[in-house]
């Protein structure tokens, strides 16, 4: 549904939009151009698998994606069948019945179940079957500020600003041939990056993700770095970027007045960045990052200033582009 939602936004601006064999959508304006530039977002996000049905019809659930048991605890779900949405909830046994010993235990996801409703297993099985996908249910809820929380955040909100920069880009005129394309499987090994740089070949490409917002109690700024909801978006340094590319990336932010909060990475980022940098002969490439609190759970939030700051930078730094430009470090 996220890629339907992806092909039917982009149509109104893009000269061409395909989808590969892995689930990629590509959305491209001046094709022609002989600089590719590419800009990532993932459309995926962490969720479950159905694992085993019992005999009552409760569920049994995998990982997919990095997961803290505990922010499951209460969550209304949706079991993805074949005839739609099925709706669920994870719950465990009720305060009033655990002994002392249990309730100082940290829950393990095997401990944890769905609850559909279902009389027994054969009830559950003639809807669910193993192997169907969960996900929290989906909502937005706007905040104070122009803030807004949601589940999938990280990372529908630099999906949104690949295609929407795309878009502000196009209508000003390109330079450089612009893919801008929803990655899957980024939260699994960063997988559709994979095949989609591949494909493109790209001389420059931008990652947009979501990173840790650092403007909330308990998190150490000295060792996670000082970023704020709200004050733009975030530009990283280090290995996995491209010297040339930040460097323009900064210097487009002053010129058009885009406030951007620096930070550093010593390693290979965890975005698609990671495998866009190695991809064929090497790209030339960026991290573009969202300030994001409570990352991985089901009220990730950010700040809607920031993202539109983000999609500002993006097309800005696209309509930079000459076909002659060097990224060489």
């Amino acid at each position: 549904p996220v890629q339907d939602l992806v092909r039917r936004y982009a149509a109104s601006f893009a000269d061409r939009v395909t989808t590969d064999r892995h689930g990629n959508v590509f959305v491209v304006n001046n094709p022609d151009a002989s600089l590719r530039l590419m800009f990532a977002g993932h459309c995926d996000q962490i969720g479950l698998l159905v694992q085993h049905i019992d005999a009552d019809g409760f569920l049994y659930a995998q990982t997919i994606g990095g997961w803290d048991p505990q922010v499951l605890i209460g969550q209304k779900m949706l079991v993805w069948s074949d005839g739609g949405p099925i709706a669920g909830i994870i719950a465990r046994k009720p305060i009033h019945l655990l002994n002392d010993e249990e309730r100082k235990q940290v829950v393990k996801l095997k401990d944890l179940w769905i609850d559909i409703g279902a009389k027994n297993k054969d009830d559950a099985a003639a809807l669910i079957k193993v192997g169907d996908p969960i996900t929290m249910e989906l909502g937005f809820r706007p905040m104070l500020n122009n803030m807004a929380s949601a589940t999938a955040m990280d990372d529908k909100c630099g999906l949104w600003v690949c295609l929407e920069a795309a878009r502000r880009a196009a209508a000003k005129g390109l330079r450089c041939a612009l893919h801008a394309v929803s990655t899957v499987q980024e939260e699994i090994g960063l997988r559709g990056a994979v095949t989609a740089a591949y494909t493109v070949d790209p001389h420059v490409g931008i990652a947009v993700d979501v990173t840790h917002a650092t403007d909330c109690p308990t998190i150490d700024k000295k060792s996670e770095g000082d970023v704020k909801l709200g004050a733009g978006p975030v530009v990283y340094r280090g290995p996995n970027m491209n010297p040339v590319v930040v460097e323009r990336l900064m210097r487009v932010a002053e010129a058009a007045q885009i406030p951007v909060q620096p930070a550093a990475s010593g390693r290979a980022t965890g975005t698609d960045a990671n495998t866009m940098q190695i991809a064929r002969g090497g790209v030339a490439t960026g991290l573009v990052s969202i300030p994001n609190r409570y990352m991985h759970s089901p009220v990730e939030m950010i700040s809607l200033d920031d993202i539109d700051r983000a999609a500002d930078l993006l097309a800005a730094f696209a309509l930079d582009l000459k076909p002659d430009d060097e990224f060489i470090p």
